[in-house]
């Protein structure tokens, strides 16, 4: 007689005391162990139960910023994660509920950011503190990468990013805007409308010809 196997997969789970259904690949918030502390972000990458019915969840881990070696930083967003390579099995009972994590790209097209959207734009090495990419476009005269929670400003001429700060603006003046131009680009117009161009020795001006 075969022998029955100890964990079967499950198709779903239903979070306890809700009619909200987890599958494979959705995103998750689990329990945390201390009662003051965020719920913890997780990928459930499959759903198992034993022979004694209790269901478990393999996952994989999203960290915070400041879970991670270097910290958080000032681009980091309020809702940023980062997909580690950390991957655990949990009891399925500690799921709290569902969020979603986008990419970076649809996150910052979010017309309205709910409690429980977040995103992700790094990969996290937890062993060794490497991110994939290792490096991302930055922006205005700071040089640093976009923060989707601040306020910036693009300038009509070079399409770059700033923040109102960092060219010598308020909040308010910068939401006044209808057009902005930063002082490079500023003072590259001036020079251009101000300097002559005079012709080329060799350049002749052609006639109007006579109708």
């Amino acid at each position: 007689m075969a022998k029955r196997p100890e964990k079967r997969n499950l198709p779903l789970h239903i979070i306890t005391g809700t009619t909200n259904v987890v599958r494979v690949g959705d995103c998750v918030l689990m329990r945390p162990s201390e009662n003051d502390k965020a719920p913890y972000v997780a990928r459930v990458d499959k759903i198992e139960a034993d022979k004694n019915k209790h269901t478990f969840v393999h996952v994989t881990w999203y960290y915070r910023p400041e879970e991670s070696m270097g910290g958080r930083r000032e681009f980091h967003g309020s809702k940023e994660l980062f997909l580690s390579d950390h991957h655990d099995v949990q009891s399925a009972y500690t799921i709290e509920g569902k969020c979603t994590v986008h990419t970076f790209k649809n996150y910052t097209k979010l017309k309205c950011v709910g409690p429980d959207d977040y995103y992700s734009r790094f990969e996290y090495k937890v062993a060794t503190g490497d991110f994939i990419p290792d490096r991302v476009a930055v922006y205005c005269k700071c040089e640093m990468p976009y923060n989707p929670d601040d306020l910036m400003v693009q300038c009509e001429h070079c399409k770059d990013w700033y923040h109102p700060g960092c060219v010598g603006l308020t909040t308010e003046q910068t939401k006044q805007l209808a057009e902005f131009v930063c002082s490079d680009c500023s003072s590259s117009l001036k020079k251009s409308v101000n300097t002559p161009v005079p012709l080329s020795s060799g350049t002749a001006v052609p006639k109007r010809q006579k109708r």
